[in-house]
């Protein structure tokens, strides 16, 4: 399942998961977002139970994006215990993906 991370939630499901957590910050409008989009949906699939995987929104959640510092999206940044762990920015395959994902775990 495919996470939607705002600014109301970030909080408890994020920092506050029982499990790694990946988000996706992307926007709507960014082509290589939007390349990225199926193959976020297929790892939430993936990795469930394992870690979880969400989006938020950077142009309605410009806050969050704001306190991670993020300048560029699509950005992907995991999350183990309540802390960054790991960023990775730029559109990038689906196995690249999972092999930054599989390190966090």
């Amino acid at each position: 399942m495919e996470y939607k991370f705002t600014a109301d939630n970030f909080e408890k499901e994020v920092l506050q998961a029982s499990m790694p957590v990946m988000v996706d910050f992307y926007s709507d409008r960014c082509m290589p977002c939007r390349a990225m989009m199926p193959i976020v949906e297929k790892l939430a699939e993936e990795y469930e139970g394992k870690l979880k995987v969400g989006k938020c929104n950077t142009d309605e959640n410009m806050q969050l994006a704001a306190a991670y510092r993020i300048s560029s999206i699509p950005t992907f940044m995991f999350f183990k215990n309540g802390k960054p762990e790991a960023v990775y920015i730029g559109a990038m395959e689906k196995e690249e993906l999972q092999k930054k994902a599989d390190a966090i775990l």
